[in-house]
Order: structure tokens, then sequence, then C-alpha cells
């Protein structure tokens, strides 16, 4: 069931989400969150943009959101797009439902382009994006520095 977030989530998702801090480059982040800045990062974006769970019976097994892309007024109708599946519940189509969900809800909205910001290679995210019509638009080398090396970022654009 995908649904909207709520504030008991908040440690579900911490935990899938540092487990790709510390075990993956598709975050930048170096250190583990703890649960108090997660939860006001998390409350900060579910107040201004969806925010979407997945839950299968009681248990939260990913989570997507939009949120802004850079701080300036012009650029209010773009959003970056996040989409995180626990670790051990890949291939069961959650990343793909919950896609559809959050891009749904943002057709809704006043939102004019979603950008996914990639750490590249990452084979799989591509071809998320890109089943929902996401575009290439951007390729950034060596962006980011995490476990001793350069990360390529990669974006993809799509424009509702």
């Amino acid at each position: 069931m995908i649904r909207q977030l709520h504030t008991n989530d908040t440690q579900a998702l911490l935990d899938i989400y540092n487990y790709y801090v510390l075990n993956s480059v598709v975050t930048f982040d170096i250190e583990p969150l703890y649960l108090n800045t997660f939860s006001e990062k998390i409350n900060h974006i579910n107040s201004h943009y969806p925010f979407l769970v997945y839950e299968d019976e009681g248990h939260i097994l990913g989570f997507a959101y939009a949120s802004m892309f850079r701080p300036k007024p012009a650029y209010n109708f773009t959003v970056e797009s996040t989409v995180y599946v626990k670790h051990n519940a890949h291939g069961k189509q959650i990343g793909t439902k919950l896609y559809k969900a959050l891009i749904d809800k943002l057709r809704a909205t006043k939102v004019h382009s979603v950008l996914g910001v990639l750490t590249m290679p990452n084979k799989a995210s591509v071809k998320l994006h890109e089943k929902f019509g996401f575009k290439k638009v951007a390729h950034i080398e060596d962006a980011g520095l995490k476990f001793d090396e350069w990360h390529d970022v990669g974006i993809w654009q799509l424009k509702l």
C-alpha cells in the first residue's frame, strides 16, 4: 500500500536510508544521519511536497518524495525526485509503484519539471527514470567524493 508519510514512520525510513549511506554511493551523505536530524528533514519536505511511503503487512519497504531543487524563486516549479527501496526488497516493483504515485501527485500541482539526480553508473535507477519518460540532460564528472573515490552524477528530467 502506498500512503502519505506518518510521523511514526521516521525510524523505519531512517534505517532504509542509513543502509545506503553506509553501503553505497547512491547518496552522498557520508555519515549515518541521527533520528532528530532525519526527522527534521522529512518533516520539512513533507510540509511542502508529496512524501509517500510503501508499506506491506505493517513493514515499510520504501519511500519517495519531491523536494526543492534550488532555493531561488525562479526554480519554484522544478523539483528533485527521490526514491529509496529497502535493500532486501528489490525486484518487487516497489520503486516503480512509488515513482508512479509520486509523479501522479506532482502532475496535480503547479510543478513543471521533475529532476532525478543519480550517482553514475546506476543502471537500475536510469531504467526506472527512463520508464517514466525522463530524459538525460546532464552529466557532471567527479561531482562527489565518497569511499575515497570520485563519482559522477547524471541528471534526468521529466517535463510535466
